[in-house]
């Protein structure tokens, strides 16, 4: 087994067609179509069933798949390692972000991270919390920035960096905010019982932001009259400001973007929320240098915006 047979086999197991995988490899169809009957005689057994154009794995295929994979990561962490040894500050890191946290973090930290390694080429994949996590065990990504979960991945590690804290949020002096007891050094308290009679926009199922207030919801035993669902976070703040509802969002995602809206904050009463924000990477890889050192600085911006709150 050699690292060519290693990347052809993988990408026609991802493409599941022989001509989109020779295209991905820039080999020609026949050459990857040769390649593949050649392998499989030579192993005696068949790691794809054809049905039609398509190439599904047979079970030998899969536990080939699973091995060289693992192998290829292992492959790239070995890569990484050496350069780092090397001195020469020259490799790729990939990263992955929740979309409401790029247009925040990314302005705040590539820029530096450039001045320190301009060698370094970066790659940026955006998703939500689950979609970044197969990434991460896919050996797609080096870290993702998230919320920590509520039930954390066995196959992964995660970094606290800070505490956020899960405020409510509402239009410039909504009614409800009547019944907020005040709070020296902290936002204003409101009870969210208060808010069952309220719409309330909630985030969607996939989104960390979207577990974390359903657990919370559970937790506390709250039901709403309403409910309006959307992954748009500069929309659920909109219609926020306008009145249309009310909603539960992380304060950094405020401090960023609140200035665009009217909207009044409170922390939750009977216990405020918070969670952690972290770095997550899988616990078998490499972390080069100039990963941790991308880890800092989005520790430091986080840090440092910690104490700035929204206008309200």
């Amino acid at each position: 087994m050699d690292f060519r047979e290693l990347n052809y086999v993988l990408a026609i197991a991802e493409h599941q067609n022989i001509t989109k995988a020779a295209e991905a490899l820039y080999v020609s169809q026949p050459t990857l179509s040769k390649f593949l009957i050649s392998l499989e005689n030579d192993l005696g057994l068949k790691l794809f069933r054809r049905l039609g154009n398509k190439y599904v794995l047979t079970y030998a295929g899969e536990r080939y798949v699973d091995y060289a994979a693992r192998i290829r990561r292992q492959k790239a962490d070995l890569d990484v390692e050496l350069a780092d040894i090397l001195k020469n500050d020259v490799g790729v890191l990939n990263l992955a972000f929740a979309r409401m946290r790029c247009t925040y973090m990314l302005p705040g930290t590539l820029p530096e991270f450039r001045r320190l390694y301009p060698n370094v080429k970066v790659n940026l994949f955006e998703g939500n919390s689950d979609e970044n996590d197969r990434r991460l065990l896919e050996g797609q990504v080096d870290v993702a920035f998230y919320s920590r979960p509520a039930v954390e991945n066995p196959m992964l590690c995660y970094e606290a960096l800070d505490e956020e804290e899960l405020l409510i949020i509402c239009c410039k002096d909504h009614p409800i905010g009547r019944f907020a007891q005040q709070n020296p050094g902290g936002w204003p308290i409101l009870d969210p019982v208060l808010l069952e009679k309220e719409t309330v926009i909630l985030m969607q199922p996939e989104q960390r932001t979207r577990q974390i207030t359903d657990a919370l919801f559970q937790e506390r035993k709250l039901r709403f009259a309403d409910t309006v669902y959307t992954s748009n976070l500069p929309a659920i703040m909109g219609l926020v400001a306008r009145g249309y509802g009310v909603s539960f969002l992380f304060e950094p995602h405020l401090r960023h973007r609140a200035e665009r809206f009217e909207l009044d904050c409170y922390s939750i009463g009977q216990g405020r929320v918070v969670s952690e924000f972290v770095a997550a990477y899988r616990k078998s890889s490499y972390l080069s240098s100039y990963a941790r050192d991308y880890i800092k600085l989005v520790q430091e911006l986080h840090r440092n915006d910690s104490g700035t709150r929204p206008a309200s």
